[in-house]
């Protein structure tokens, strides 16, 4: 992705509003923090746009299901609410479901659209976190109360509220006890993005209500959960990656097989020595590769 940084006289016209500098580098991808936006009347949030946009994506790109859920939801037991894509858009107000666009970038208006948000982040982000890159765009459309389970998502985000409300309950990333070294290498190494949410976990994180214009900074891999309001919710998700939170990403697969040899590795984040010894050798395994010919594989996360 080329991104373009605003000038400061731009900025102004920006789909975002103007950030806090000095809370954005204080809390970016570490604490949760909110910020403003534009985009409440934008014509491409509306149902009928979002309609036409879910029948031009590939089906693999729509995920949907009954709202009903609980937060600690088996991701192989989740329910479907029995309508097609469009009808679940439709009658979105009344059918009770969950429904995530993927990728919107595909196409092209939202494409330009996610590029220019990410350029007015890009302004805060790249001499914190240099290396934007594997920018994706993502569309929540929800019924009013729909849950979306208890989960971790392995990209930075921010989460722009565009129709109704909703409640986030979101964790501190290095919270152990709610999510596990274990939990998160199998998660980098291709698990699906669902934890299970213990009852104990309710007064360890931060709520965060969210009303259209306002949106919301998830760092990588915080675990959290979201609850719907009384109204149809619709939501704009900006994501992207760093050459840090691919480092990252990186040292958890190298765990997970260190693990599987009956080791015990450090965790990542724990010993900066450790994770640059770590780095050294993901480095040399995919330079092996590459001389030998081989794809250099990045397993996805399931989300």
């Amino acid at each position: 992705m080329s991104t373009t940084l605003l000038s400061p006289a731009e900025a102004t016209s920006s789909p975002i509003a103007p950030i806090d500098a000095e809370l954005f580098r204080t809390r970016f991808n570490r604490r949760p923090f909110k910020i403003e936006h534009h985009l409440v009347d934008h014509p491409l949030f509306t149902l009928p746009r979002l309609i036409e946009l879910a029948g031009e994506l590939p089906e693999s790109r729509v995920e949907y299901n009954a709202g009903d859920v609980p937060v600690s939801q088996d991701p192989s037991s989740t329910p479907r609410n029995g309508l097609s894509v469009q009808d679940t858009i439709r009658r979105i107000e009344e059918c009770r479901s969950w429904m995530v666009l993927k990728n919107i970038e595909l196409d092209p208006e939202y494409r330009a659209l996610l590029d220019e948000c990410l350029g007015e982040i890009a302004r805060y982000s790249e001499p914190l976190f240099p290396g934007m890159c594997l920018s994706e765009g993502f569309v929540f459309i929800s019924s009013p109360g729909s849950v979306t389970p208890f989960h971790i998502d392995p990209e930075n985000n921010f989460l722009l509220q565009i129709r109704g409300q909703k409640q986030v309950q979101l964790f501190d990333r290095e919270d152990r006890t709610v999510a596990s070294e274990e939990d998160l290498e199998a998660f980098f190494t291709g698990a699906h993005r669902n934890l299970t949410y213990l009852e104990g976990f309710r007064a360890r994180g931060e709520y965060f209500d969210l009303t259209p214009g306002e949106g919301l900074h998830f760092p990588v891999a915080a675990p959290h959960w979201v609850k719907n309001g009384p109204e149809v919710s619709i939501s704009f998700s900006i994501t992207f990656q760093t050459a840090e939170s691919r480092r990252r990403a990186a040292l958890h697969r190298l765990n997970s097989q260190l693990r599987k040899l009956g080791m015990t590795p450090t965790p990542v984040g724990r010993s900066a020595i450790s994770d640059t010894l770590k780095s050294g050798v993901v480095q040399a395994i995919r330079f092996s590769r590459r001389c030998r010919g081989l794809k250099v594989d990045e397993p996805r996360p399931q989300y």
